[in-house]
Formats: C-alpha cells, structure tokens, sequence
C-alpha cells in the first residue's frame, strides 16, 4: 500500500484469491493447509486444557472463534478437530457435551460466499453428532469483534502478523527509505527494521488487549504466526517470497510496465517475529499467562510441499494477489507472478531457496482478576 493509506482502504484490499478454482486460495494454499495440519494435536491440547477451567461446566453453550478464518479449508479443519476433542473430553469426564457456538470471523473483503459453500457441506456431517451452530461475522481483529467475557475459546492462525495499517517508512523529507524493497531486506535501512518491529508491537499489543476483554476469565487462545528462528529479520525462511516478488517487480519496472515509484513506495503491511518479540508484547499487555510458546520448523525444500515452481508461484499469489492488483494494476499481475515464477525456478536451480518455514505457536490463558 502506498504511505498514508487509510485502515479502511487497507482492509478492502487485504484477503486472499476469492473463489473455488484452480487460482483459489482454497485450492492453492498449501503451505497453511500443512501448517494447519501440523498444529492440530496442539488443538487438541487446547480443548482438553479448557476443560480445567470452571467456568466451562457453568456455561450452556460453548463459545469459540476462529479468528481470520478465510474461506477455507484450514477453518474446517480446526473445527472438525475441536468438535471431536470436546466429546472424546466430555465422554472421558462422563458429562454432557455441551452446545457448541462458532465464530467464524475476517475481514469484510474475506470472500464469505466460498467459505458458506463449505460450511453447507460441514454442518451437514456434524450437525447430527453435536448441537453446534456457526455464524460469520465481519470485523478487525485489530479492535473489538464481541461483547465482554463471550468467548471461551479464541484461535487465530496465521492472521496476527497483518498490521493494521502500512508502517510509515519515509524520510523526514517524504522520500522513500526502502527503496527497491517491498519488506525487510538485506539492504533495507535500519529504519526500515524499527518501523516494521514498531508497527508489530503496538498492533500485536491491540490484538491482545481485545482478546483479553472478550475472553472469559480462566479463557484460552491458540495463536500460530509465521515466525523466524533468529533475531535477524532478514532471515530466509520468511524474507525469501518477499524478495523473489520485489525482484519481480523490478524487472516489471525495467520493462517500462510498472512506474519505479510505485514500487519504492510499496511495503507489505505484516511482520514474521522472532519468538522472544511475542513474548514481550505478551508480557507488556499483562492480562494472560503463557501455557505454550515455542518456535515450529516444517519442511519445504524441493517437492516436499510444492510439486512444481508453479505450485509455488500459485501458493504465493493466492495471498498476496488483492494487495499487488491494488497497486500495481491488474494489467500487470499475469506477467508479475510468471516473472516471479521464472526467479523462483532459478534459485531453485542454485540452491538458494529456504528449507524450512518458521511457524509461532502460542497458547495464552486469560488470568482471573
């Protein structure tokens, strides 16, 4: 987004590629879904964990959100995960299971339609099993979603890294800093760092303070984020998709098919923290206890998760497409990710693509007051 973008615009234009096809965040996504997959036994850990809590067996109904839910599949997943540890926990403590309230919530320009179409097919395999209801709310999780002491259970995958709104990263003159750079890079100014770090900690901070109200006290939260295994920021494992684009961009920009202030003007608005930068906010904000943190490595080198470059490329522009249309134009994006996808083969070929993705994994518990 351009310096100065309003929160509004920023929200009509982040979300992921809308739609069922073969372009589709649904069927392209496939470093979430693995992900996903890979923290399933945490959600299980989770469940059994709120169970502890008595206000749990006080309650008729069982609230839980699924913060950032997009259109699937990965919300499904969760749900269908949670849904089975609530019996196996309720049929070990010989209680009755209880009714079961579902959030699903995102941003307005999330494409609910596609995620209704699934939750059709779902809620006609569990409907039967377990008294459990969905419903879609539209909302920032950068603010307040629900009332006081609502929810009892809150997870949120991948989504607490977006920012609210694009870090001002600009001279005091108004010139670009990060010229060339769509993120944080290896030649990026060190302004550039503290910016985006800056920009993380007071959103992270505002994501937990609303939490905090609308968890019940005693409640629980899972949070996995895209992370890095060290201090630098530059790291690989989360830089590498960044720079190919960037790269890609500026080739856009050699060709005389995208202005090169449009790019030395653009900054993706989100942040891969190193485990410790969590635990600050955490610790700042003060309202929760940490259960669980630990930093998660899952493979992706070669065709370990991506058959083919193009797979990649897919992977890719399924969640980055909204935001590089909006300020390069859609004229240009076809030939943007096939540039992409001819950088990415090539550092393939050198051995110079990352071999593992860095995941957070976080489960808080909101402290009785």
């Amino acid at each position: 987004m351009a310096q100065g973008e309003a929160f509004m615009e920023l929200k009509q234009v982040l979300g992921m590629k809308r739609g069922d096809g073969e372009n589709s965040y649904v069927k392209t996504s496939l470093l979430t879904q693995k992900i996903a997959a890979m923290s399933m036994p945490m959600v299980d850990r989770v469940v059994q964990s709120l169970f502890r809590s008595p206000n749990l067996f006080s309650c008729d109904v069982l609230n839980i959100a699924d913060l950032a839910c997009s259109s699937g599949p990965n919300t499904f997943l969760v749900m269908s995960t949670m849904l089975q540890s609530i019996a196996n926990k309720c049929s070990e403590l010989k209680i009755q299971i209880p009714e079961i309230q579902f959030y699903l919530t995102d941003l307005p320009s999330n494409d609910f339609n596609t995620l209704f179409k699934g939750l059709s097919v779902f809620s006609q395999k569990y409907v039967d099993q377990y008294s459990c209801f969905f419903a879609a709310v539209s909302g920032s999780y950068h603010g307040r979603i629900f009332p006081r002491n609502k929810l009892h259970l809150a997870h949120c995958s991948y989504g607490p890294h977006w920012f609210s709104r694009v870090p001002r990263i600009v001279t005091e003159g108004g010139l670009p800093l990060n010229r060339g750079n769509i993120y944080i890079s290896k030649t990026s100014p060190f302004e550039v760092r503290q910016a985006y770090l800056s920009q993380f900690q007071e959103d992270f901070l505002s994501f937990l303070k609303s939490r905090s109200l609308e968890l019940v006290p005693d409640g629980l939260m899972l949070l996995v984020l895209p992370g890095r295994e060290s201090e630098d920021p530059t790291c690989i494992s989360f830089c590498y998709t960044w720079d190919v684009l960037s790269q890609a961009i500026a080739e856009l920009v050699k060709q005389g098919l995208i202005e090169e202030e449009k790019l030395d003007s653009f900054n993706v608005p989100l942040y891969a923290p190193w485990q410790e930068e969590v635990r600050e906010v955490v610790e700042k904000e003060g309202s929760f206890t940490t259960e669980h943190l630990e930093t998660m490595a899952m493979e992706i080198r070669g065709t370990s998760l991506w058959p083919t470059p193009e797979h990649r490329a897919k992977d890719a522009r399924s969640f980055t497409e909204s935001m590089i249309s909006a300020q390069f134009g859609e004229d240009v994006t076809d030939k943007l990710y096939d540039k992409f996808k001819e950088i990415q083969v090539a550092s393939c070929m050198q051995g110079r693509e990352p071999t593992h993705a860095i995941s957070i994994v976080l489960v808080l518990r909101k402290k009785i007051t």
